[in-house]
């Protein structure tokens, strides 16, 4: 990026940036079996994540069995399972288990157990052992610095903040981002998530500030071919959307 605003990035945007161009890597953000094997065959999608509210959306009820089947599936691609006791000797456990489901299982741990103590010694213990981390639920710079020096090493590591979460709230997630970035500066073995996106926009954005991965919702993912597309003509096919739906309708005055 030529400018630290992005104004280089968005004049190539007017310009037609597709899919394709996205620096930022894809990971596919979901529970449900077909839908992850569809977008396997998808080259877009680098990676895959879940977890435990998703799984419960889906209807699964053995989270083991499930883990194993989406692994044969997807048998080469980074994918995250999600610890989900609230004891952190009991997470440990739980993220050791989990680590040894297979080579590209990312393990997640929450930035703090459900009481507000934070996880950062079960970090710093999991990291020490290897176990690939995707540390999820952040929502400030301050988490992402001391979280990064919880997994600072050589095992690899995922930093989550839910970007889309801290815009819900009616702030502008961008400078947050962009200090998490700064603050994982010096770790090859760490990379920043923009987790929880909310619009293609959000995608375009973690492409321009350097992010290295966003999670996408299955959903959201179908809205990516829209990427760069010339509004002229979308907003014809809006006005032919509004009179055709008004023509099945029967409407009349």
């Amino acid at each position: 990026m030529d400018h630290p605003n992005g104004r280089t990035e968005a004049l190539t945007l007017e310009r037609g940036l597709t899919a394709e161009d996205l620096r930022v890597k894809i990971f596919a953000d979901g529970a449900e079996l077909a839908g992850c094997v569809d977008l396997y065959a998808n080259p877009l999608v680098a990676g895959f994540t879940t977890n435990p509210t998703l799984m419960n959306k889906a209807g699964i009820t053995d989270y083991e069995a499930f883990a194993h089947q989406l692994l044969e599936a997807i048998p080469d691609r980074p994918i995250s399972f999600e610890v989900f006791s609230d004891d952190l000797a009991a997470m440990e456990r739980q993220a050791l288990r989990i680590a040894g489901w297979g080579e590209h299982v990312y393990v997640k741990i929450p930035v703090t157990n459900t009481e507000g103590v934070r996880t950062d010694r079960q970090l710093e213990k999991l990291a020490a052992a290897g176990v690939k981390l995707n540390v999820t639920g952040l929502m400030t710079a301050e988490q992402v610095a001391w979280v990064a020096e919880a997994v600072r090493g050589d095992a690899p590591a995922c930093i989550s903040v839910f970007a889309g979460r801290i815009a819900d709230t009616g702030r502008d997630p961008l400078p947050i981002m962009t200090r998490s970035l700064e603050l994982i500066a010096d770790q090859p073995n760490v990379e920043l998530i923009w987790a929880s996106p909310r619009e293609i926009l959000n995608v375009v954005q973690a492409h321009q500030i350097g992010c290295h991965i966003i999670t996408v919702t299955h959903d959201l993912l179908k809205k990516l071919g829209g990427l760069g597309k010339d509004l002229d003509r979308f907003s014809l096919e809006t006005v032919k959307m509004f009179r055709s739906d008004a023509l099945a309708a029967g409407y009349d005055l």
